[in-house]
């Protein structure tokens, strides 16, 4: 069962975190009452744009993910995310978010192919997030492809 997050509830106001300029346009639509920040995608502009934050603020990571089996259009709960590096295996922290939900493994790279069966999403930056310290966050993906490029490219817009 999906965990319905309310991020309009008072008990949920918070910084949103988006990566692309389409996901900050659906944002800026859907939570007009909140601060909004684009970090551009991938690791390294995810440092660079929430390094100087204070690690106690609440923070909302909404945005579009790849996935191996949940239809395209469909938005998720992030229950817990780790790192994806499907050619090596070495212990790491798996972050946990919320009790329910789907599993979110962060990658460096557009994930084309996995040989993970359960349903789960593909994304390039919530695994940072949550490494850089921040106690507070939460995460809706939006699926937009099953893991293909060409599909992700054509439902952004």
């Amino acid at each position: 069962m999906i965990e319905k997050v309310n991020p309009m509830h008072p008990d949920f106001v918070m910084i949103i975190v988006v990566a692309t300029e389409e996901e900050y346009k659906i944002a800026k639509k859907r939570f007009i009452h909140n601060k909004i920040i684009k970090t551009g995608v991938g690791a390294i502009n995810v440092i660079n744009k929430l390094k100087n934050l204070n690690k106690k603020t609440r923070l909302f990571n909404f945005g579009y993910a790849g996935s191996n089996t949940i239809s395209i259009g469909e938005e998720v709960t992030i229950s817990n995310v780790e790192l994806y590096h499907p050619n090596v295996e070495y212990k790491e922290t798996t972050y946990r978010l919320s009790d329910n939900g789907t599993k979110c493994y962060t990658s460096c790279d557009f994930v084309t192919e996995t040989d993970i069966a359960e349903p789960c999403v593909f994304d390039m930056e919530l695994a940072f997030i949550l490494a850089l310290g921040f106690k507070s966050v939460k995460s809706i993906k939006i699926i937009s492809d099953n893991l293909s490029l060409k599909q992700y490219e054509e439902n952004i817009t």
